[in-house]
């Protein structure tokens, strides 16, 4: 016993580390039968020999910073894009060999004007103060609130690609309710949202049945249900119950002052929606990480076979996760119709469902990382049109610049490469450790 206790003090720092890694291949492999695992034993034991490195690497080798330097390189690229329209580049660049400066400061100010008006348009101006931000923030709100229904199903290993289709059947249910029902102020409201969520949450939960029974593949059905729900739009505005009186158009009548949104600040269009959105952000974030429904959302996602051993009900999971999904998406459909447009008409939805499959993978499927996705998301959308008139960019570069964000989001490795971030690279461990080193990092044989 004295000699082994001998050995353990004349052992290095290097030496115990490398019995400690040997102990922990061997307690994964089961002793060199089994096949190693995704994750090592000390990893999910949380040791800290895996959080080696400093605070600053870490914040550099996260994801939160990856997506930070995407979408820097598609700003970058996208003024590229810009540049090229800009009829001074396109002069310069004929004498580009004999005077290159003049052709880089054309460059550089056709980038520099459209992202000013591309800021002043959707953050400040000198002007308007502070008004174009409110701006941002109302056009944010159904995004964050649909990429909220998105990223929840990312979470739990679903592709809800349908948040275009909840969007429209909770607008259609909700302004239904607006311009039909008459009711107190207060009360009106109350019953749109829920009419809305109701909807959306039915739409969401149709898709979770038929995977749970049926095993039909949620994007198929996601992507069918959109169609019925445009169409199914279509079909009611051209009916004597949607449709405005006295007015052959395609649009319903202007929902009751009671159903809708109230104005957060006076000469704005910012509502009560967007505080709505925050309270679903901290609602999914709390729901996710710190309850017991979230923890199997997370395990579904993670492994649905290991959480069917573990006794997690996987189709209850998948049938609600959806339906919660499509509750969330709903609360940007009412937001369109309650909050901003006051009217339903056939471009209710516009692009935000697809748009919010854009914001979840840019917030990382995260809460909060999808509410500033969606705040950037509407700085693009409501500062594009102050971009165009000031400089006459084609506002469709806006698009191109968020496919290119997506582009560099879905590629992690393509930035980390470009920033030479790549991670240090480990000492490989052997497949099967020594039983001997077992034993000694277990305190040793008798």
């Amino acid at each position: 016993m004295t000699t082994n206790d001998e050995s353990k003090k004349a052992r290095t720092p290097e030496e115990s580390t490398a019995e400690v890694r040997a102990a922990d291949v061997a307690l994964d492999t089961a002793g060199g039968t089994l096949e190693p695992s995704i994750v090592p034993v000390s990893s999910q034991s949380g040791d800290p020999g895996h959080q080696q490195g400093s605070v600053l690497r870490r914040i550099v080798m996260g994801n939160g910073f990856v997506s930070v330097l995407a979408v820097l390189v598609a700003l970058f690229l996208g003024g590229l894009l810009i540049a090229s329209t800009d009829t001074q580049v396109a002069k310069t660049a004929g004498y580009l060999f004999a005077r290159p400066t003049d052709f880089l400061n054309a460059l550089w100010s056709a980038m520099t004007e459209s992202y000013v008006a591309l800021f002043q348009g959707s953050v400040f101006s000198p002007r308007e103060g502070f008004k174009p931000l409110l701006e941002t923030m109302t056009v944010a709100t159904p995004l964050i609130c649909a990429g909220l229904g998105v990223a929840l199903a990312f979470r739990a290993g679903l592709f809800n690609i349908g948040a275009q289709g909840q969007i429209i059947i909770s607008a259609t249910l909700a302004a239904y309710v607006g311009f039909t029902w008459h009711l107190p102020f207060g009360l009106h409201l109350l019953v749109v949202i829920i009419m809305g969520v109701l909807g959306g949450a039915v739409w969401g939960g149709i898709v979770g049945i038929l995977k749970a029974r049926t095993g039909a593949h949620e994007v198929i059905v996601t992507i069918m249900l959109n169609y019925v729900a445009l169409f199914l739009l279509d079909f009611l505005l051209n009916t004597a119950a949607f449709r405005r009186p006295g007015d052959s158009s395609p649009i319903s009548p202007r929902l009751d002052e009671s159903a809708t949104y109230p104005v957060l600040i006076p000469g704005s269009r910012l509502h009560l929606g967007f505080l709505v959105a925050i309270a679903l952000t901290f609602g999914v974030w709390w729901l996710l990480n710190r309850s017991t429904i979230g923890f199997e959302f997370r395990a579904v996602g993670a492994n649905p076979v290991a959480a069917r051993t573990a006794g997690v009900n996987v189709p209850r999971a998948t049938i609600l996760v959806m339906a919660l999904a499509g509750a969330l998406a709903a609360f940007g459909g009412v937001a369109q119709v309650a909050g901003t447009e006051k009217v339903l008409t056939g471009g209710v939805a516009a692009q935000i469902g697809f748009d919010a499959i854009t914001v979840a993978l840019l917030g990382r499927s995260t809460p909060w990382g999808t509410f500033f996705a969606g705040l950037l998301f509407g700085a693009f959308r409501a500062g594009a049109v102050q971009m165009q008139i000031q400089t006459g960019t084609p506002i469709d570069i806006v698009l191109v610049v968020q496919s290119l964000i997506v582009l560099f989001i879905a590629a992690p490795p393509l930035i980390r490469s470009i920033f030479r971030l790549e991670p240090k690279k480990k000492n490989k461990t052997p497949k099967a450790a020594p039983k001997a080193a077992l034993v000694n990092a277990s305190g040793g044989a008798k």
